[in-house]
């Protein structure tokens, strides 16, 4: 708890900020940010350069004049319990390019609302039984946690049962019921090897589509968007939005409809066959004949995404449940987010005792670099396959994107931003911002001769006072209430 001076102090500044006759342009200065909780400042200066000799040509921005000397960039984080006015920007972008996939939009022809598409979660097999909350679909009743007609123990003599019904954030929930029987090598060893083992199934379905392309005479291919999102238990699982698209040898990057006959519940059916028989196996660990079989769990959920906007599982609903996941890590786990572990962190964490402690120990034992692995061959070699597990143990060994995409379901993160940071600027009022658009007027016969030159250093990272923090939160938060009541103005009008 923050002592009585403190609060003076934060106080006295919050104040001393909130009073100043600079607090307008100060806060148009760090509207940008849009509330971000940690903005990155930087110093220093954008410059206009000539190609041919490297003379500056303009100065357009330098902080040293501007409010607090810096100039204030968002973190970006894409989680939420890191920071969450990035967080949400992150899945409002997200909610945008799965639903441009679906209805078309941001340069996604609108013909992609008739495609067949399928919304499947893809799930990893078991590494040992765990408590866990079932609940009836039809009665909305929980049923007891492991209730077995026959009580039996595992070989270390605990009851493999529990009848407990578990509230839903019960602290044993994705807990084994014996650590000891638990495979906890094999669930960090699938996480690792999770991301190409969606890979390899997006292959196998691709290839699935060879006899309809016979029998239609087509060039089909499949289109996805996916996010990863972590089970209680600590392995991670996909939810995919899968979209059969026709093809055109001429023009690859044209997204066109497939044919009529081909309907969502034959597409449906085919990826429901061809998941299972997708594996692999790791290569073989460190200097031994042992390796792990990477494949699906049976818990596969496939189902038609058809007649948008009609049915239960619309447009809409599917890109805000993907998005709401893309901002997530591994806070169900109960492992806060860290960035990468070092050796004393992994320590720290570790706990032989412990689910999670456990699951932090072998990923990070399971990726250390053996001390007779001495030549560069090997040790490339290492950080290719198993070192991936060291690199990722705050990840629980996942080392993959958490949404991802394949290259034409829809439009990009980057492109995104382009336009989000285009409509700022277009809207932009403040005085240096109409200066900067006169140059670039003055230099626009010119950009093959010159460079836009970023001079710019880190100066830190956060807010330089609770004070300043938190009048910037508030600023963001009565934009976006401002935003959403224009919003609602105009649907209702």
């Amino acid at each position: 708890m923050p002592t009585t001076d403190d609060m003076s102090q934060h106080e006295r500044k919050l104040l001393r900020r909130a009073g100043s006759d600079h607090l307008n342009r100060w806060l148009t200065h760090t509207a940008s940010t849009r509330g971000c909780r940690r903005p990155v400042r930087l110093t220093g200066s954008i410059d206009t350069v000539e190609r041919a000799t490297g003379r500056i040509l303009d100065t357009r921005h330098t902080t040293t004049d501007m409010p607090d000397g810096v100039l204030y960039v968002p973190c970006g984080d894409r989680r939420a319990s890191v920071c969450p006015p990035c967080a949400e920007t992150y899945r409002a972008d997200t909610y945008q390019l799965i639903k441009a996939g679906l209805t078309g939009g941001k340069g996604v022809p609108s013909s992609v609302a008739g495609h067949p598409a399928v919304f499947a979660t893809l799930t990893a097999p078991s590494f040992g039984p765990v408590h866990t909350r079932n609940v009836n679909p039809k009665t909305g009743k929980v049923a007891p946690c492991r209730m077995r007609r026959t009580i039996t123990r595992c070989p270390h003599g605990k009851l493999l049962v529990c009848t407990a019904r578990h509230t839903d954030n019960h602290p044993s929930l994705g807990r084994p019921l014996c650590l000891d029987c638990y495979d906890h090598a094999h669930h960090v060893v699938w996480n690792a090897w999770a991301g190409e083992l969606f890979s390899r199934t997006n292959t196998a379905l691709n290839r699935a589509l060879r006899p309809w392309e016979r029998a239609y005479g087509v060039k089909l291919r499949i289109s996805y968007g996916k996010v990863a999102e972590y089970q209680r238990r600590g392995v991670v699982h996909f939810h995919a939005l899968i979209r059969l698209d026709a093809r055109e040898l001429d023009d690859p990057d044209a997204i066109l409809a497939p044919p009529a006959d081909i309907t969502a519940q034959d597409f449906a059916e085919l990826v429901a066959g061809i998941v299972p028989t997708v594996a692999l196996r790791t290569p073989d660990y460190a200097d031994t004949d042992h390796s792990w079989p990477i494949e699906w769990g049976p818990q596969l959920d496939v189902r038609p995404v058809g007649n948008l906007g009609t049915g239960q599982i619309t447009s809409e609903a599917v890109a805000a449940y993907l998005a709401k996941y893309a901002t997530k890590a591994t806070e169900a786990t109960g492992l806060p987010p860290t960035g990468r572990m070092t050796a004393e962190a992994a320590e720290h964490y570790s706990d032989a005792h412990t689910h999670l402690g456990r699951l932090v120990a072998y990923a990070f034992q399971l990726g250390t670099l053996p001390q007779d692995w001495t030549t560069d061959e090997q040790q490339a070699d290492w950080h290719k396959t198993w070192g991936r597990l060291r690199r990722w143990t705050h990840m629980l060994g996942f080392g993959g994107h958490f949404a991802t995409k394949s290259r034409r379901y829809s439009t990009t993160h980057k492109a995104l931003r382009a336009q989000r940071r285009a409509w700022h600027r277009q809207q932009h009022t403040d005085w240096r911002r109409r200066q900067v658009d006169r140059l670039e007027h003055q230099h626009e016969h010119d950009d093959d001769t010159t460079l836009i030159v970023c001079q710019l250093t880190l100066a830190g990272i956060g807010w330089n006072t609770t004070g300043d923090a938190q009048l910037a939160a508030d600023a963001a938060d009565r934009a976006r209430a401002h935003r959403q009541a224009a919003k609602e103005e105009r649907t209702t009008g």
